[in-house]
């Protein structure tokens, strides 16, 4: 049987190309033919939905403390998701959010997750999938919206297996481990079982060529990558 190639997902886009989470690095991912784009998502003081990893800028502040009218007029290159998705539409985006409990503007409310649902159902038609390493922000996104794609994201704990029980039991459709996560006979072990259970296993962030082409071998169904270009090549033999 052939394994299908697994998709190409550029890390914040194509971060080599241009400044991360911005719309320039993810139109150059689609240039470098990658299949979506990863992004982190945070909140402003009025509830914008922005892209940007860290929760907050350094001698800016939180960005959950700020308006954003205030984020708008000191970053002009900062997105809101909903710019995203325009600009990226008809390519898969992962939507991250960031909402772990050491983060600055940690909210055990999950107000990201009800508005990334909220913002979902007033577009319809964009191709997404939400994840999070906060298993409640994912679990909150499925309690209100089934239907929305939801993986949990994993880096040291809990173990891939672990956590793909925990995903399968949430109803969640993918799994998101770190790539050295899923070393030696691990890594058949997560593919066969998660696929077994209808889960995907999208890895992050994978650069190497072997290491691109092992964990391509194994049908891991995305590959996360800052180098969309390469990968594609590596793909493509």
């Amino acid at each position: 049987m052939t394994i299908p190639l697994p998709k190409i997902i550029g890390h914040r886009g194509a971060p080599r190309r241009a400044r991360e989470n911005t719309i320039e690095v993810f139109l150059a991912a689609r240039e470098e033919g990658a299949d979506g784009v990863e992004l982190d998502v945070h909140r402003s003081l009025d509830g914008t939905l922005v892209v940007h990893h860290d929760a907050g800028i350094e001698d800016f502040g939180v960005l959950a403390e700020q308006p954003f009218a205030a984020i708008r007029s000191r970053y002009a290159w900062l997105p809101t998701l909903v710019e995203v998705l325009d600009a990226c539409s008809g390519f898969l985006v992962n939507i991250e959010i960031k909402n772990s409990p050491n983060d600055a503007d940690f909210d055990p409310a999950e107000r990201v997750a009800a508005t990334v649902v909220e913002l979902l159902h007033e577009r319809a038609h964009d191709e997404v999938i939400v994840s999070s390493f906060n298993l409640a922000s994912i679990e909150r996104v499925h309690a209100l919206d089934p239907g929305i794609p939801t993986g949990y994201l994993m880096a040291a704990k809990p173990m891939p297996l672990d956590g793909l029980a925990l995903a399968a039991a949430g109803g969640h459709r993918a799994i998101h481990p770190l790539f050295a996560m899923l070393g030696g006979t691990a890594l058949v072990d997560v593919v066969e079982q998660a696929h077994a259970l209808g889960v995907a296993v999208n890895t992050w962030t994978v650069n190497d060529p072997e290491e691109i082409k092992r964990l391509a071998a194994a049908g891991v169904d995305a590959i996360i990558t800052d180098v969309p270009v390469e990968a594609r090549a590596v793909l493509a033999g």
